[in-house]
Parts: structure tokens; sequence; C-alpha cells
């Protein structure tokens, strides 16, 4: 049985960040990972270009039920300090809307320049590795069973992610490590993920496939995000359904200004002074595409001249177009989700190496714990964050 310092499970963002971590800092460190591929959820995300990081991390872009949990590691462990390691690799890079940093070329390079450091720092990487099952001696030394042989650690870290994307070989793997340590589990659900019609809205919404409107959308809590709003055969997705989905619980209505910079009562109401007779219709196709207008609103209503409504379907259009409330079926669930919410409670762990208060030597890095965060390269901050945090202390 061969022994290490350090024995991470799972080769994605958090794992092989921590495992160069702990590699440079002198520790013997084995990888282990099922996926015949180290970091497919980078190689996919961005589109294939990684969105690994974002200029503006703030503590308050995150959800965890206790919203102190991120402060230390974020402050430890910055953007700027991803992206000088990024630069130092040559990794070209640019920047889009809100702080987003992507590759210029592609996601292959982060996972590329991570493997690179866990070379650099003599960690070791093994793919195709089944781990049977994992127990802990009197002596504090874990001993883990896998398709490859038994292993043995000082140290053991759970970087095994969430249950978002199975196709990817996600697996709830993490999670029942931690119950069988003792650890508590909060409730998991997908996040920052697509919302679904239900069947009579589908029939209603589904020719309005591919339509992008800016919007401000706000959650029943009151968090609202304004970004792009995109209509798909299945719902609804786009980035700001994406953000509140987040903060969606099933059964709630979420509202949706389908015209957020601009006024649509005094919009109107100019309109109306200036061409009295113009069709609602053609007015409205001056603001929103036409295909979505005819959706949203009655033929008959659509054909009446500006002069001739009156005060009651004036105000309900500006509601319509303001704060069109909606209820949704449901979400795609983890199939699509680009997180998982919920995992391990980390009101067990320490928020300075997220080392487990009740089984020393037992760490958790990523997104297997209830950390996550908001589109936009903010999970994979906290995967880098979070695997320094360990790593340094593994």
């Amino acid at each position: 049985m061969k022994h290490h310092n350090v024995i991470i499970i799972g080769a994605g963002a958090a794992g092989l960040m921590c495992a160069a971590t702990a590699g440079y800092r002198g520790r013997d460190v084995l990888v282990l990972d099922h996926a015949k591929q180290a970091g497919k959820k980078i190689l996919i995300s961005g589109g294939g270009r990684c969105n690994f990081t974002n200029q503006k991390v703030e503590p308050s872009n995150f959800i965890c039920r206790n919203p102190h949990f991120v402060k230390s590691a974020l402050a430890r462990y910055r953007s700027s300090d991803f992206i000088e390691l990024v630069e130092r690799h040559g990794i070209e890079y640019h920047e889009r809307d809100h702080g987003q940093l992507f590759c210029n070329d592609s996601a292959k390079e982060i996972v590329a320049m991570l493997l690179t450091e866990c070379e650099w720092a003599g960690a070791q990487v093994q793919l195709r590795t089944e781990i049977i099952d994992i127990a802990r001696q009197d002596s504090g030394a874990f001993i883990i069973n896998s398709s490859k042989g038994q292993y043995s650690c000082d140290s053991l870290v759970i970087a095994t992610g969430g249950l978002s994307m199975p196709k990817l070989g996600a697996t709830p793997f993490g999670y029942k490590v931690a119950e069988q340590f003792g650890l508590t589990l909060l409730p998991t659900h997908a996040g920052l993920v697509p919302f679904t019609w239900h069947s009579e809205q589908k029939a209603r919404f589904e020719p309005l496939s591919g339509i992008a409107v800016p919007s401000t959308i706000t959650a029943k809590d009151g968090t609202e995000f304004s970004e792009a709003l995109l209509f798909t055969h299945r719902g609804l997705s786009g980035p700001a359904i994406l953000q509140i989905s987040n903060y969606w619980r099933a059964g709630e209505t979420i509202s949706i200004n389908l015209l957020p910079h601009m006024d649509v009562a005094e919009s109107l109401q100019h309109m109306t002074t200036q061409h009295p007779k113009q069709s609602l219709r053609n007015t409205l196709s001056q603001w929103l595409p036409k295909r979505l207008i005819e959706v949203l609103f009655d033929e008959a209503l659509l054909n009446m001249a500006l002069n001739q409504l009156v005060h009651a379907q004036r105000d309900q259009i500006i509601a319509d177009l303001h704060q069109w409330q909606l209820l949704m079926n449901g979400t795609e669930g983890y199939r699509t989700a680009e997180v998982t919410l919920g995992g391990v409670d980390t009101d067990e762990l320490s928020s300075k190496d997220m080392q487990s208060k009740k089984v020393p030597g037992l760490y958790f890095a990523g997104e297997v714990m209830d950390v996550s965060g908001w589109l936009g390269g903010f999970n994979f901050q906290w995967a880098w964050a979070s695997g320094v945090a360990v790593g340094q202390s593994a």
C-alpha cells in the first residue's frame, strides 16, 4: 500500500489547484479521478473558452448559508493572483461584460496550465481510477480502496464537485463521503439553470425560440439581475435567467421587466401625442421584437390606435412590459445546470483551510461545499481560492 501525505479525489478546477499548491509545499500529493480526462468541466465552460475568473470578485457574489464563510479564502487568493498565473503561462485572454475574463483561444490552455503546475510541483495525477471505499484508521490515516489498488494518506481532500452536468461524470460521491464521516449536508438543487414552460405556456411561447432581449428579472425575495433574456423551445434561458435561478424556488413567480431602460408610461404618452392614430402594434414593435409583441398581447388590442386606449388598458400594457409575472414549470435540472446549490454545511468546516471540524485531516474544496457563485467566472474563482486554502494546509 503506497502512502502519500495528501490524496485529492477529483481532478477538476479545485482539485488540481489544491494539488499544485500542496506540492509546492513539498507534500507528496496524489490526485485520483474516475474520468479519462482531467478538468472536463473546465473544457466545456464558457463555450469552450473558459470564463476562468472575474475582475471584480466580492463575497456578495456567492450564495452560502453562512455568507461570511467565503471571505477568508477569497481575500487570500484573489482573481488578480489567478490572472497573474494565467499571464505567467502565456495564455492570452480578453474581458467581456461585467468583468468576465475568457481565454482568447481555448479552455484547454487552462487545463494544460493546471497540469503543468501539478507536474512542476511534483503532484501526481492518476485518472481512470474508481474509488471503492474510504476508511479512517485509529491513527488518523485514511485508507482508500480503488480500482487500481490501495492507498493511504494523512490528509484527504474531497474535490469531486456537485451533481451538475452528469454527462461529464458528476456524481454524489463527495456528499456520500461527507455523510460517512458524520458531516451535515444541506439540500441540493440545480443552479445557474434554464427554466422550463408549463405545457400550456409551451404552445404559446415556443414560436419565440431564439429571441433575446435585454431585461431585468426579479425573484420573489427581491434579488434582481439585468442581463439578456433568451426564449428557447423548452423555456427561458440567457444570463438573467441563469442568475435568477439561484434565488428561485418551485412555485414562485418571477417578475420580468422587458424594457428596463425606458419608462413605458412616459413613452406611450409621448407617442400618443405625436402619433395618435398609430396602432399599438406598430408602437410596441419599435421597442421589442414584433413576434414577442404578438404573443404577449391580444390581437384586438394591438390593432387599436393609441388614442383609443382607455386608462385601464394603458395601465395593463405598462404592467405587462415592466412587471410581467411568470410562473414557470421548473428548471432543466442538473442536466444543464452550471452549479449545484447546497452541499456540505460550511458551519462544520474551517473557513481558513476548509478542514472538517469533526474529522481532522478531512478537507473539502470547490463546489462540493455549500458555496455557489454567480454566473461570470465566480465559481471558478471559488475553486481556485478554496483549492489554494486547502493546499496551503493539507
